[in-house]
């Protein structure tokens, strides 16, 4: 009997592209995939800032009571206020001063849908939305664009179970701030996190950009099972000393 096929999907949700690579499918991926799919679509419903109606958007023009939203909302807040205490204030759920919590979002999304695949059976598959990576098994490589270079790689990341996460200035522009200052980030063209657990991978990536590079990369040195590859306007490129792979494509 013949190995499975690869399975490939993708899901236009959360105002990006979500894909799917599962390399050992079974009966239940199909399956699976659906519910993910519905899955990320109503978190897109619950969390988007970018609609009026969702449940963050009520609860931060005061329109709807945090217990009368669904209980994961409690949950994520939860979480974007560790990650702002662990930061020292550089992640807020509150940038531009409204309620919105994208910057746990859209990795905690990537890593509940690589979490579905796994209870359907799956040990070699990638989940990707938005930048954010989570691989499980491997070898699998990632490649990191180069925000300097629209269309280049600034460098391909080979290993198993790897969450990897962006966070940079070349599609969207100077659009984080420092919630301390208010100030737009610009010490940093990119800033590529590599870590196990996609949702922290995200939220610490987009903390540590606001960080400026030097304080960047010495508090992620500092914490274990994390490495980064930060490139600057200048194109200079730095990296933590476990950073895995080559710093060039």
């Amino acid at each position: 009997m013949s190995a499975a096929q690869p399975l490939r999907h993708t899901e236009h949700v959360m105002g990006t592209v979500f894909s799917f690579a599962v390399r050992d499918p079974g009966p239940g991926t199909a399956a699976a995939l659906e519910r993910i799919t519905a899955r990320l679509h109503r978190i897109d419903a619950v969390f988007s800032p970018y609609r009026p109606d969702s449940q963050v958007s009520r609860l931060g023009r005061g329109e709807l009571a945090l217990d009368a939203c669904d209980l994961e909302v409690a949950e994520v807040l939860r979480q974007c206020r560790r990650v702002a205490e662990e930061t020292g204030g550089h992640f807020t759920d509150h940038p531009a001063g409204r309620l919105d919590p994208s910057g746990w979002v859209k990795g905690w999304a990537v890593e509940e849908a690589s979490r579905e695949l796994r209870a359907a059976g799956s040990v070699q598959h990638c989940v990707s939305g938005g930048g954010d990576v989570q691989t499980v098994g491997g070898p699998w490589r990632v490649g990191v664009a180069d925000p300097l270079r629209p269309g280049a790689l600034a460098t391909v990341l080979t290993g198993h179970d790897l969450a990897v996460a962006t966070s940079g200035t070349a599609e969207r522009g100077a659009h984080i701030h420092d919630p301390r200052t208010g100030r737009p980030a610009t010490g940093l063209a990119s800033l590529t996190l590599v870590g196990s657990r996609i949702a922290d991978t995200d939220a610490y990536a987009t903390a540590a950009f606001a960080m400026g590079p030097d304080r960047a990369l010495a508090w992620i040195a500092a914490r274990p099972g994390l490495e980064a590859l930060a490139i600057l306007p200048t194109g200079e490129r730095r990296t933590t000393p476990g950073f895995p792979g080559p710093a060039a494509a």
